[in-house]
């Protein structure tokens, strides 16, 4: 589309227009000018009121200059519209081909049988007709006006003709930026437009603006390359960037000292997968996320700068065919000549839509060398990506095109460049360099050397494994040391080697004979050999080292040098001694904590042992086992007692202390031996529980346990029992199994004072009592309900005897914890 400045009328209101009326220039609303008289006396007193017909006449004043920018605005909107109806009527006119009064009656007659506007259906015609972006932007507005609001869609593809006329005709980046602003996107809500250019070096300059004042203009003529702002955002990333609030994203750029809080869409400016620039859109305040449908309508606009731009820097590469070689590509490529990298320069090649599709090999330099081995004439000519498939793949095509689009040069290492030879891809690494220059790109990239890429391997891995390297002349006495050599020895670069034979003045005296023997299997028997020393070093500090070297022999079997390398082992010394101290202490602790659980084992199974003899008494059975926790470092202090007292009652018990080891075996055995001379007193079960309690806070070192504690009379056959937090006992009775009911009972050795409860039952002939620790119901992953309900379930299974009533309940048992198990079975006769 041309540029058409007969139909353009210029905006009274704009100073920057091309044509205007000669006068002052009118101050804008946001940048209002202040007398300096009126800055002078802002202190001062306010000078007195005026007079009515004063104020009566700023007020006509005022509305004669409001009816002038209204006439303004109508005469612009006046003046665009007939703009867009007689590009329509040179449409219809290339279509039809007919004369301009054909045309106009055509247009009129299609606006009235469509009940539609003349200069909507113009801009229909228009928009059918061109095909561009603006098109397909109006295009997507008019079908979704069909299903909202009839003129929404209208209004818009109006709105983008209407400023895609006056960019057209506009003669800077300035006036660009005032038409885009007053014809598209105030209506969005925006009040600036800033419009950068991208420099070569990726500098941004600004070129044109609205909205902003001179001063903030002035400011921002300017930006480098390193400073990070809404623009770059867009440039960087090739697609737009929308900032919602300039307070939260923190990035400096134009109008932020008015606005800290307002939002920003930068939006990348260019043609031909060529950025030229960015246009920006301010508004004051922070605003939501915009409609795909606003931002594609902003990058049509920016696609139409975007011309304008192009005036300022150097004409795009147009067209799919290669373009000729000017003098900037002659220069170029002398360039590129005296360079000592290998160099290609490639020109980008534009599909038929003005997309960048590839770029063509225009030069390559003497010394470039191609991966696949083809000659340098089989390279230039041809297209990259044809004769470098694989580029896309690796990612180099990539970096190619952000360049190419930015114009910001780029630089990497080692990055992998695939070539085919004879249909096998073969993979090189490389240091690739890409800058723009004007419209063609200059590559370097040099191929990774193997033998210096080797050398630097091995010094790398000679400084990690603090290695230094030697080599000795036994002809000449040449010594060659290597830098690692030096800074082991503490000796400063420009210092002497010291040869192999002045070894025993440098090393600790204790180490001479390991020296010496050395050095005769290596000089004398010529055979290769090690040796561990103590190397002192002039600083004070002595060094562990490990010298390994090879005799040289010629092609006649004499000796003529000796290589080798020293090791630094210090850290390796030091760490094996602290690793023999280490396994030294590990076993004295092992044999400590072996005695120490013999010893709990010992003490445990004394009091305890794992099946002791059922116990006769009369009109009572008594039948115990134990079963001790699996690991022997898990030794527990659970206990139990049955035995006949002084009163012909019967005392039994069971408990477990908290803990494993010795310390619970040991309290274990303190309130075992306290329970039974307490009993000796007569005194019932509850009392019992009261006076272990007191033993257990204060006559023991924070001893807690619980317990269960029954006296039986075996003439009555009633069995009294308490409970000091520890699970009830299981009656079997007649094949059914129950528990008995729950009493209170804090656990021992909480607190020094506590009262027990104590309840009586009467047991029959053949009945079953069963005390037992939490060590056979107890599991990590059910609660104590659910397995007390397993434990009466299987209780109520017949037994051959009591014997193996207790061996099933343990064989059967669910519980997961390891700990120790404690179980007796009474059976009443």
């Amino acid at each position: 589309m041309t540029r058409n400045p007969v139909n353009h009328v210029p905006d009274v209101g704009d100073p920057h227009a091309p044509t205007r009326t000669p006068g002052p220039r009118r101050p804008t609303a946001e940048a209002e000018p202040v007398p300096p008289a009126a800055v002078a006396h802002q202190d001062a007193e306010p000078p007195p009121a005026a007079p009515a017909h004063q104020h009566a006449e700023a007020g006509r004043l005022a509305a004669a200059v409001e009816r002038l920018r209204a006439e303004v605005r109508d005469a612009q909107n006046a003046a665009d519209g007939r703009a867009l109806v007689e590009m329509a009527k040179g449409v219809l006119m290339g279509r039809l081909g007919c004369g301009p009064a054909e045309a106009a009656h055509q247009l009129a007659t299609l606006a009235e049988r469509s009940g539609t506007e003349p200069l909507a259906l113009a801009v229909e015609v228009i928009n059918e007709a061109a095909g561009d972006r603006v098109s397909q932007i109006a295009t997507e507005f008019l079908a979704r006006a069909a299903q909202d609001h009839a003129d929404e869609g209208r209004t818009t593809a109006l709105r983008l003709r209407s400023a895609e006329s006056r960019v057209l005709a506009s003669p800077d980046a300035r006036s660009v930026a005032v038409a885009l602003l007053e014809n598209a996107l105030a209506p969005l809500g925006a009040t600036g437009v800033a419009i950068w250019l991208a420099d070569a070096d990726s500098s941004l300059s600004l070129v044109g603006q609205a909205g902003f004042t001179d001063e903030e203009a002035a400011r921002w003529r300017y930006v480098p390359p390193e400073v990070a702002t809404c623009a770059r955002l867009a440039l960087s990333g090739r697609e737009p960037a929308f900032i919602a609030s300039l307070a939260d994203g923190g990035l400096p750029t134009i109008g932020r000292r008015r606005h800290p809080e307002g939002a920003r869409l930068a939006v990348p400016a260019g043609t031909g997968g060529r950025i030229i620039g960015v246009v920006e859109v301010a508004w004051p305040q922070p605003q939501p996320p915009q409609p795909p449908r606003i931002v594609r309508q902003i990058e049509a606009l920016a696609e139409l700068c975007a011309r304008t731009l192009d005036d300022a820097c150097p004409t795009p590469y147009e067209g799919p065919a290669q373009a000729p070689p000017g003098t900037g590509m002659a220069e170029l490529a002398d360039l590129s000549e005296n360079l000592h990298d290998p160099a290609l320069i490639l020109t980008p090649l534009l599909d038929s839509r003005g997309h960048l599709a590839d770029f063509r090999i225009h030069h390559a330099n003497a010394h470039f060398v191609d991966p696949a081995g083809r000659p340098t004439g089989a390279v230039v000519g041809s297209l990259f990506l044809e004769a470098y498939a694989f580029a896309e793949a690796d990612g180099l095509f990539e970096k190619i095109e952000r360049v190419h689009a930015t114009g910001e040069p780029l630089r990497t290492e080692r990055m992998s460049l695939t070539a085919v030879v004879d249909q096998v891809p073969l993979t090189s690494f490389a240091d690739i360099g890409i800058s723009r220059h004007g419209e063609a790109l200059l590559l370097l990239w040099r191929v990774e050397d193997e033998t210096a890429r080797l050398a630097s391997l091995l010094g790398h891995a000679q400084r990690l494994g603090r290695v230094g390297g030697f080599e000795e002349s036994v002809v000449s006495g040449r010594i060659t040391w290597n830098g690692q050599l030096f800074a082991l020895y503490g000796l400063p670069p420009t210092s002497r080697p010291v040869p192999l034979r002045d070894l025993p003045a440098h090393a600790h005296p204790d180490d001479s004979i390991a020296i010496t023997r050395f050095l005769r299997t290596l000089l004398h028997h010529r055979r290769e050999a090690s040796v561990d020393l103590r190397l002192r070093r002039p600083d004070g500090i002595t060094r562990h080292v490990r010298i390994v070297a090879e005799p040289a022999l010629d092609s006649q079997g004499v000796l003529h040098a000796v290589r080798g390398a020293y090791q630094d082992i210090s850290s390796q010394h030091w760490t094996e001694v602290a690793l023999a101290a280490t396994r030294d202490r590990l076993a004295h602790s092992e044999a400590e904590t072996v005695e120490r659980t013999r010893l709990t084992l010992q003490l445990q199974h004394a009091i305890m042992p794992l099946a002791p003899a059922p116990l006769e008494v009369p009109g009572m059975r008594v039948a115990v086992r134990y079963r001790p926790a699996e690991e022997e470092a898990l030794v527990g202090g659970d206990w139990y007692d049955a035995t006949v007292l002084p009163s012909r009652s019967i005392l039994l018990c069971v408990g477990d202390v908290a803990g494993h080891g010795i310390e619970a075996a040991t309290g274990m055995v303190i309130l075992r031996n306290a329970l039974r001379g307490l009993a000796v007193t007569g005194a019932g079960p509850a009392q019992l529980l009261t006076w272990l309690n007191a033993v257990a806070h204060h006559l023991t070192d924070q001893v807690t346990a619980t317990a269960v504690c029954g006296i039986y009379d075996p003439v009555t056959r009633v069995l009294r029992w308490a409970r000091a937090g520890h699970l009830p006992p299981v009656l079997v009775r007649r094949g059914a199994a129950e528990v008995f009911p729950l009493t209170g009972g804090l656990l021992l050795g909480a607190l020094p004072e506590t009262v027990y409860t104590e309840q009586e039952i009467q047991l029959e002939p053949d009945d079953t009592l069963l005390m037992y620790t939490d060590g056979l119901v107890e599991r990590r992953d059910t609660s104590v309900a659910e397995t007390l309900s397993h434990l009466i379930a299987v209780a109520a299974q017949e037994a051959p005897s009591l014997e193996g009533r207790l061996d099933h309940l343990l064989t059967y048992s669910r519980s997961d914890t390891d700990d120790d198990t404690c179980l007796i079975g009474i059976q009443v006769r």
